[in-house]
């Protein structure tokens, strides 16, 4: 009996040290998994700071989202404009590659869109004029004599709030605004999200969705401004761009389009190819004096396949290269034609003639008006939705 008892008492030792030592092992597991879990959710930061006050007493917040790649990007939550966005060299160096101001003061003054989110139509509608089921809808004309990226108080000079959200190798700022009925001419009460994700491979990327309670139109935008040299006191003509597009929209005098769309072969639009983006700008061509340079939408290729490789730029003294993928079907290239050494650098200066170009994923100019576009027309019970990444990195 005794050794019965002796057996009994030595297998309960074993068996409760054999418990001990998995309560360890799972107690070292769950540790480990909780350190990669913060390491994960720390390789993108996202922080919150004051930025000003504007007129109306509206309180304008900035928010700082890093990587650990060296990426970093400010955002403010009026006009949801891209402020700073600094990326690495070849070096290995992080500095400024887009346009913009210290202040929201300088933001709030008449500038040409400077990182800004543009809505709710971004590019020119012909005359400030579009019908909808028979109705015509009449927008404040403030690029005469057409109407030109939402209006005069569009997307880019409003306030959104912010929701803040980061895990794993990404951080997230979702902007909201709601358009009321009518504002800026524009039927229904829209609700529009735009949500900036920053991710750990030097990405970013531009989500834009939206609803409507009446059938409108509905074409959003980001209007950065890009100097991949990061010397803005230096033009970008010596910069390599490619597009991927056989066709172009051609624009008359006013820029809005005839409404045929031309193939770029042999033409100073072919950037099939990667292509200096000061080698044809001043031939002689009629779409060039139209747009004073490069102002135009490209009818990106491969349009059925949705989300796909759209364009790039290269700087061959930084080494930076910036590539574009939308589900969008066009891409305005535009060459800063319009600067003109009147607004400030951060840094003392001014941005002069043709310091920043833009690549503006979006539908043609002037849809509404045109029958053979694709249609930018959402109606109640749609999401419209459209997905835009800038993606950096070096050679």
């Amino acid at each position: 009996m005794n050794v019965i008892k002796r057996c009994i008492y030595g297998i309960s030792i074993m068996s409760l040290t054999s418990m001990n030592i998995q309560c360890k092992g799972d107690k070292k597991a769950g540790a480990d998994e909780t350190a990669l879990e913060t390491k994960a959710t720390d390789s993108v930061s996202i922080a919150k700071t004051a930025y000003g006050t504007t007129p109306k007493g509206e309180k304008i917040e900035r928010y700082t989202l890093k990587n650990q790649k060296g990426m970093e990007v400010n955002i403010i939550t009026f006009g949801g404009i891209i402020s700073s966005l600094k990326v690495p060299n070849k070096a290995g160096k992080s500095e400024e590659v887009v346009i913009g101001f210290n202040s929201l003061e300088q933001y709030m003054k008449a500038n040409p869109y400077f990182g800004a989110i543009i809505g709710r139509y971004g590019n020119r509608i012909a005359k400030g004029k579009f019908t909808l089921d028979g109705k015509e809808y009449s927008l404040a004309i403030n690029n005469a004599p057409n109407a030109l990226h939402g209006g005069p108080e569009g997307f880019n000079r409003v306030v959104w709030t912010a929701a803040e959200a980061k895990g794993g190798d990404s951080a997230s700022l979702k902007l909201k605004y709601v358009s009321k009925d009518m504002e800026e001419g524009y039927p229904g009460n829209l609700t529009v999200f735009v949500t900036y994700t920053l991710k750990n491979d030097n990405s970013l990327e531009v989500l834009y969705e939206a609803t409507t309670d009446k059938k409108t139109i509905v074409n959003l935008t980001q209007h950065s401004y890009f100097n991949l040299s990061a010397d803005f006191s230096k033009p970008i003509l010596d910069e390599q761009i490619t597009i991927d597009a056989d066709k172009l929209v051609p624009v008359a005098a006013t820029l809005i389009p005839t409404g045929k769309l031309t193939d770029v072969t042999n033409t100073p639009f072919d950037f099939r190819k990667p292509k200096a983006i000061g080698k044809d700008i001043e031939a002689k061509d009629e779409q060039l004096k139209n747009g004073l340079g490069y102002d135009h939408c490209w009818v990106l290729n491969n349009q059925d396949k949705g989300y796909r490789f759209a364009a790039s730029a290269y700087d061959s003294g930084s080494g930076r290269v910036l590539e574009v993928y939308t589900d969008q079907p066009g891409i305005q290239f535009y060459t800063g034609n319009f600067l003109d050494g009147t607004l400030p650098m951060r840094n003392g200066g001014t941005y002069a003639h043709r310091t920043g170009f833009c690549l503006e994923t979006q539908h043609y100019p002037d849809s509404p008006n045109q029958k053979d576009f694709p249609s930018t027309v959402l109606s109640p019970g749609e999401n419209y939705k459209t997905k835009t990444t800038f993606k950096f990195s070096v050679k």
